[in-house]
């Protein structure tokens, strides 16, 4: 009998949609427990006052999470040979510049930058990058994927929508600048300066710290605040619209039927495996 390649064997271990081998389901899970429990030690290690009670247990969980990453990243690089554009040491290669092996990579590097340049606050940014990891599992790549599509789709809607709202901010920021520069030179003495109030209206934020205080600059702002409701509105429904509509080919493009008369009354559909 002929022996499966080592691989052959990862690349079905490892396969996002865990249908390659019952483990492969396992390992999406497992991998997603240490993503998640990785990023909550290194978020609660940011709290000094309880990093200090058990330095060793912060010291050691990342040294043990960064080796599952690392080996994984390992078995990722030898599983890619199976995929025909990645075949040999130039497809390996080519594989490791692709965004979802820079994500792998991430997950790994704080398991070197640790322990060369200590507990920087770039190390532990980098531990929380691992998050982007979730995107490689399961459910979790299926989404991405159809998330990718729905964009992709939706560009140039996007981009309108986009064009329009800075049209708004400049414009609206321009206005406040010549209603309050004088009476507020601190605030409004600019264009630039009126910009943080313009963007903080306009992303309905409205934090508070910047605000006209004359008439013509307080209705200037409620319109700018109504405008705001629509730009606000308009990319939302873009992309639930398309993301519905994308989710529902994706579901579509995976039924096949079971008999040549699939398509009459009565025939059934099954999810391809």
């Amino acid at each position: 009998m002929t022996r499966m390649p080592i691989s052959l064997r990862l690349h079905r271990l490892l396969d996002p949609t865990g249908r390659a081998s019952r483990s492969a389901g396992w390992v999406n899970r497992v991998l997603a427990v240490c993503i998640v429990a990785s990023s909550i030690i290194a978020i609660v290690d940011t709290e000094q006052a309880i990093s200090d009670l058990a330095p060793g247990f912060f010291l050691w969980s990342e040294r043990i999470f960064g080796a599952i990453f690392l080996a994984e990243y390992v078995a990722r690089m030898i599983a890619v040979g199976e995929d025909p554009r990645y075949r040999g040491l130039a497809g390996r290669l080519r594989y490791a510049v692709t965004p979802m092996a820079l994500i792998d990579l991430v997950a790994v590097l704080p398991l070197f930058l640790g322990e060369i340049a200590g507990n920087t606050q770039i190390v532990r940014l980098l531990r929380l990058f691992r998050l982007l990891r979730f995107s490689r599992l399961g459910p979790f790549s299926r989404a991405a994927t159809i998330l990718l599509m729905t964009l992709r789709a939706r560009l140039p809607e996007l981009l309108l929508s986009l064009l329009v709202a800075l049209v708004v901010l400049i414009f609206s920021a321009t206005l406040m600048f010549l209603i309050e520069g004088d009476v507020q030179p601190a605030a409004f003495g600019s264009i630039p300066r009126a910009m943080w109030w313009a963007i903080a209206t306009l992303t309905t934020v409205g934090y508070g710290d910047v605000y006209p205080v004359t008439a013509l600059g307080r209705i200037l702002a409620g319109m700018t605040a109504l405008a705001a409701i629509g730009l606000i509105a308009a990319p939302t429904g873009i992309l639930a619209t398309a993301f519905a509509e994308a989710l529902r080919r994706y579901h579509h493009e995976r039924m096949e039927p079971v008999a040549p008369d699939a398509g009459q009354e009565g025939a059934v559909a099954r999810p391809q495996p």
